[in-house]
């Protein structure tokens, strides 16, 4: 079903990715795009947030790390774990029932305990990720409604999800074209020549398939 020689449009691809999976689940639609950048150099990543037009799909547990006058807004919101210092005993035990991590800046020192933890898990709260904020609460709902962090993996390739099979080949086409045109934005000031150097989509389990990064 798929040229891997062939370049498609982003219509094109997204169609054919949904239509090449061939699992018995609703498989995550993926995208990966590999830019010409040097990592190990600050201004060469990548690290920001992003709302889909239509979310993600994926189900994804918070964890709040916040002041006591914020517990409550933070569990209503809708954060899976909230608190400071029993949440940051459980992480020194290793313990790290979460996907992404919120916090407040007042205790950011605090979590600099476990600082070391949550680094190599890739969790630690940043500004630039939008993860540290006086208003933990209106984040936390944010990515409950499917926000997602995009950031520069090690070879300097952004992965991301934006959808599900089971969805309307529109809203896929909306949420991909919206993730593509944000990572083309955020091009870091050092990046030289070409920055983009190819886009793939795939299904969970499913071949990757090519798109044209021109017509982006």
């Amino acid at each position: 079903m798929v040229d891997k020689q062939k370049f498609y449009p982003l219509s094109e691809a997204v169609a054919l990715a949904k239509k090449s999976s061939a699992v018995k689940f609703d498989a995550a639609m993926e995208v990966h795009i590999n830019l010409n950048l040097d990592v190990k150099k600050a201004d060469q990543v990548i690290r920001m947030p992003l709302s889909l037009p239509h979310g993600t799909g994926k189900q994804v547990r918070v964890a709040a790390f916040v002041s006591e006058g914020k517990v409550k807004e933070c569990q209503a919101a809708g954060a899976d774990l909230v608190g400071l210092e029993d949440l940051i005993k459980e992480v020194g035990k290793g313990k790290i029932d979460f996907d992404i991590a919120v916090a407040e800046p007042t205790v950011m020192a605090e979590i600099g305990k476990v600082a070391k933890v949550l680094g190599q898990k890739g969790l630690m709260p940043s500004p630039k990720a939008g993860t540290v904020t006086p208003d933990p609460a209106k984040v936390i709902k944010e990515i409950k409604a499917g926000r997602l962090e995009l950031k520069t993996d090690p070879s300097g390739i952004v992965h991301g999800i934006f959808g599900k099979v089971s969805w309307d080949e529109s809203k896929l086409y909306e949420n991909a074209k919206a993730f593509i045109q944000a990572v083309i934005a955020a091009k870091p000031s050092g990046a030289k020549g070409t920055y983009v150097n190819s886009i793939g989509l795939a299904s969970s389990m499913g071949p990757g398939i090519n798109v044209d990064p021109k017509q982006l």
